[in-house]
């Protein structure tokens, strides 16, 4: 099961892409170029999220300021082990096809991470 639905991850991409936390206005309005959503449904995504532990959020007056709780790259990986510890005894089959599908330059810079992690 993802860790994120399609909507926490496009609220996600756009904490990740500021450098400051923004309003719930402020989130809205950057997907609103992208799709039709009302602001109680960011609204409530963000609170969600905020539960979840996905994002921190702090008052600034009247107004809850998000940003992620944790970056892109960390939370990719907490998905992909969470799917690995789902495969269960079938983890080395689904490391192996992972391997398989890398293309030549993944391989490679994988190689390059295991043999400094060794």
């Amino acid at each position: 099961m993802p860790v994120l639905g399609e909507l926490e991850s496009a609220i996600m991409r756009v904490l990740w892409n500021s450098r400051e936390p923004m309003s719930v206005r402020a989130v809205h309005d950057a997907l609103a170029s992208e799709r039709s959503l009302a602001y109680t449904t960011v609204m409530t995504v963000l609170d969600r999220l905020a539960k979840k532990g996905r994002v921190d959020r702090e008052q600034d007056g009247r107004v809850w300021m998000y940003r992620p709780a944790t970056t892109q790259a960390d939370l990719i990986v907490a998905e992909m082990l969470d799917l690995l510890e789902e495969a269960g005894e079938e983890q080395n089959v689904v490391l192996g096809q992972l391997a398989s599908a890398l293309n030549a330059a993944q391989r490679e810079h994988l190689g390059r991470v295991l043999k400094a992690h060794a």
